[in-house]
């Protein structure tokens, strides 16, 4: 059960929201949140599309009959283990080691900070702790640098109307 609070707070000199929900985490779209993040970085691209064209061109090579077949087959073999990587190991590895994607707590949006907190405790931070925002499909991807974020589930928000609000909250606040 997901739900969503928030109210607007009037002052006289600026209007401000704060949004609240209760986030917790689905395996599926938490793998495929991370599958994003490591293939998005261009130097996992590059290695991607080098390890394509080696095997591509070796395939060419081996149908040329300009190879012999283990040269094919050692490229190939790369392919597969640098696909299962970036798609199946690292993902899977990252989602058992860390114990949030577990957990269910309460995250605060707030004009000057992001809250979290559960049973066993809480944490903020300021908005200017993080450097760039990322939406995918399930989530806001909250960048403090290239390889630490923190994924807030964009279910956690409900309907379209929340979330976009939620969007707009999200980028005025991050990357200014």
């Amino acid at each position: 059960f997901l739900q969503l609070y928030c109210r607007s707070l009037n002052f006289s000199f600026f209007n401000f929201m704060v949004m609240q929900a209760t986030v917790s985490y689905q395996k599926s779209h938490v793998i495929q949140a991370l599958r994003y993040h490591f293939i998005s970085k261009r130097e996992i691209k590059l290695m991607i599309i080098i390890v394509n064209v080696f095997t591509s061109i070796a395939a060419i090579l081996f149908y040329l009959k300009k190879v012999t077949p283990i040269a094919f087959f050692i490229s190939f073999f790369l392919w597969i283990i640098l696909m299962l990587a970036f798609w199946r190991w690292l993902p899977a590895a990252i989602y058992k080691k860390s114990p949030t994607f577990k957990e269910r707590f309460q995250v605060s949006l707030e004009e000057n900070h992001l809250f979290i907190e559960n049973e066993k405790g809480s944490k903020s931070w300021a908005w200017r702790e993080f450097s760039e925002i990322v939406e995918t499909p399930y989530f806001f991807h909250l960048y403090f640098n290239p390889r630490s974020f923190f994924l807030l589930p964009k279910d956690s928000f409900g309907d379209s109307d929340s979330i976009h609000e939620v969007r707009m909250f999200l980028k005025s606040k991050i990357g200014k």
